[in-house]
């Protein structure tokens, strides 16, 4: 007969970790890979299918053919003027393989920019979009970091370029732009390359007096714009601030040193 004072061993749920990760608690609070329990020394399934399917949503992000004509949507209706021009890159393969050609003009796009220039002077910002390395993140984020963002220029003084849509483009393509306009600052929004948990977070680079001999050390980056990073609110604000900083300190990349944290009532 079995033992009354035995007792039977409680059975856990079936999709419970096999060994309990002491940081349980605190995942709620992050997305980060964190606490997913193990069986053994090995990953639990659910947590190796999760994996997998993170990682194929970030090559299918690469992957994903630009679609210009929806941040145009999000843009015109806020009055902003839009011009599109080409690199000297082709296709998608072509531009992950030939990074250099994503960071020069077409030779008509740059005609066409050098004629644009005339009637665009006393201009002091060129705005540039681009899908990058993450299609989703520019036609999700910059519209509305922009639409935040450019009045907070503008009451400022600023007079700005209509905005570049330029699919296949490197953040160094900003330079030739910036030169051939003469404008004082550049600003390429374009699609970072995707994380396992963040598919279409996009950056944000900009440069005082671009021209051919500046380089990543002259730039000045704000990344992670995102609802669940920075959202395009905030995000202007930074922008907004390291912009105004940059004029007063003539400088722009590892230069520029941040004043003052910005705020929502205080930009400078």
């Amino acid at each position: 007969m079995p033992d009354p004072n035995l007792k039977t061993p409680s059975i856990p749920p079936a999709n419970a970790p096999a060994h309990q990760d002491a940081w349980a608690g605190l995942a709620r609070f992050t997305n980060a890979r964190i606490a997913r329990g193990r069986t053994g020394g090995s990953w639990r399934t659910e947590t190796l299918l999760e994996f997998r399917l993170a990682h194929a949503r970030a090559r299918d992000a690469v992957g994903k053919a630009f679609a210009p004509d929806l941040v145009e949507a999000d843009l015109r209706p806020a009055g902003y003027e839009t011009l599109r021009l080409t690199t000297a890159v082709s296709q998608h393969a072509e531009f992950l393989k030939r990074p250099d050609l994503g960071r020069q003009l077409s030779t008509g796009s740059r005609k066409l920019l050098t004629e644009k220039a005339n009637g665009w002077t006393n201009r002091q910002l060129a705005v540039v979009v681009s899908d990058g390395l993450s299609a989703q993140a520019a036609e999700r984020q910059a519209a509305p970091t922009l639409i935040k963002l450019l009045p907070l220029l503008a009451e400022d003084g600023w007079k700005i370029c209509p905005i570049l849509i330029v699919p296949f483009a490197r953040v160094k393509l900003q330079d030739e732009i910036g030169a051939l306009l003469g404008v004082r600052h550049t600003l390429m929004l374009l699609g970072e390359r995707p994380g396992l948990g963040s598919t279409d977070s996009l950056g944000a680079y900009f440069t005082y007096r671009p021209g051919p001999d500046r380089t990543d050390a002259d730039r000045t980056c704000v990344s992670n714009i995102r609802p669940d990073g920075l959202p395009a609110g905030e995000a202007a604000l930074r922008l907004a601030h390291l912009l105004l900083q940059s004029v007063k300190q003539g400088c722009s990349g590892i230069g520029l040193t941040e004043i003052e944290a910005p705020s929502q009532n205080r930009l400078e």
